[in-house]
């Protein structure tokens, strides 16, 4: 294999076969293919493309380049869901254990925060002493025994992912469809799953913020991991308002517990969460239909189960045994609470979402650079939905924040995130479509 003939061939539009890329891929972990020749590989794929055969190539080359979990013993199917993220989207956190309440092994691999949008890893880290990083024994334990486990990517998962996508951050080729499939694909596929759920963020505090190109990446993820062995579909949910009434790590580990404690119902939140439950529970074949779907994920959810599960996986993985009961005695807590006053009443018409999680960003509640650590008790909760009127001086959300004038300085730019109109917004459907 000589790469820069693989390049070559790249960049003048041509095809790469699945052994050359997995010979790249090889070199890149090995670190014999140089920082300079990935540069250019991913810059030619980035104006070149890759045919669906190369991205499947490429994806399982990326994760074969570590380790492949595998799950003897564990009699569950074992299935994950991934989101293209967002704000106030803590959707793992309730997702994981009302699915493994209704019977599947659930290794969920979770990221940090990235730019505006929260990390299921950092909130989580709210909760003292949970582990996000539990050894391969302790992870199989936890899964077995308790049925979900939500952790952070080992060193051993994809580590050739790890090395090019430091490689794409520097040199502006991260907005890759290719690579952005073979990246989130290759972590996901070597934790062993048999079945994948993706939920794909569209709007103003998205990535991907026009429908056309977040159909167009979900398309890619479904027909890719497909491609690769492992049953998977696709939600593209809005993303134009911030998803639960909270953003910020510990207020969101506060929200999903309150969640599934039964205290959110009717929220878009818990449309999008029992949706993807619903999808998840079809997939691995738990359930015949969609209603019987349902029907199952409510019932884990109303019943208490799927809380159990929750604060049996929190205390199985290092936090408190009555987390649960005593959360907020447990969750850091800001030290002072600002409200945001409507500047009129009307109707909440609009958000600028992705400002809203800047906000947070700016408060403390997520990393400006890598190595920034992360105040887990800031953020904002009460977050008013769109479609609700209000009135003059009436609170559109609260700032949680370090002191008074950072509470107040935040909170001046929040209410300019919001848009107060006569007339109520036109009713956007939260599940905009399902890909499969």
């Amino acid at each position: 294999m000589i790469p820069q003939e693989i390049i070559r061939r790249k960049r003048d539009g041509g095809e790469i076969s699945a052994d050359e890329i997995a010979a790249f891929i090889a070199g890149l972990t090995r670190e014999e293919i140089t920082e300079g020749q990935a540069a250019a590989f991913a810059m030619a794929v980035f104006f070149r493309g890759m045919t669906r055969n190369e991205t499947v190539a490429l994806t399982l080359a990326m994760r074969d380049s570590g380790d492949v979990m595998r799950w003897p013993g564990i009699d569950r199917p074992v299935a994950d869901k991934h989101s293209t993220g967002g704000v106030g989207d803590n959707v793992s956190l309730m997702l994981a254990p009302i699915v493994a309440a209704c019977g599947l092994a659930v290794p969920m691999i979770s990221g940090r925060g990235l730019g505006h949008t929260g990390g299921t890893l950092d909130k989580l880290q709210s909760i003292p002493g949970y582990n996000v990083m539990p050894d391969p024994d302790l992870l199989r334990r936890v899964v077995s025994e308790v049925g979900c486990a939500i952790i952070g990517q080992t060193g051993d998962l994809a580590p050739a992912d790890r090395r090019l996508y430091a490689i794409r951050d520097v040199t502006a080729t991260v907005e890759s469809v290719p690579l952005i499939t073979a990246s989130i694909l290759s972590k996901k596929l070597a934790a062993g799953l048999q079945t994948l759920v993706l939920d794909v963020k569209v709007g103003n505090g998205a990535f991907m913020a026009g429908c056309e190109e977040a159909q167009t990446l979900a398309r890619s993820l479904v027909e890719v991991a497909n491609g690769a062995g492992t049953r998977t579909t696709a939600l593209l949910t809005d993303m134009n308002q911030p998803l639960a009434d909270a953003a910020g790590n510990a207020l969101e580990v506060r929200n999903a517990v309150d969640f599934l404690s039964g205290r959110k119902g009717g929220t878009r939140l818990h449309d999008v969460v029992v949706a993807l439950a619903v999808e998840m529970l079809l997939q691995a074949g738990l359930a015949a239909n969609q209603d019987d779907a349902r029907v199952a994920a409510l019932e884990a959810l109303d019943s208490g189960k799927a809380l159990e599960v929750f604060a049996r996986m929190v205390h199985a993985l290092g936090g408190p045994t009555d987390f649960v009961e005593k959360c907020d005695a447990y969750l850091p807590k800001a030290a002072v609470v600002v409200p945001v006053p409507a500047a009129e009443g009307g109707w909440l018409a609009a958000s600028a979402t992705r400002e809203l999680g800047l906000a947070v960003v700016e408060l403390g509640g997520g990393r400006k650079r890598p190595q920034d650590t992360i105040d887990h008790a800031v953020g904002l909760a009460g977050i008013q939905p769109l479609g609700t009127r209000v009135t003059k001086g009436e609170p559109l959300a609260f700032v949680h924040a370090v002191d008074q004038a950072q509470g107040e300085k935040i909170a001046a730019s929040v209410a300019r995130c919001f848009v107060i109109a006569a007339e109520p917004p036109e009713d956007m459907p939260v599940i905009v479509e399902r890909i499969s």
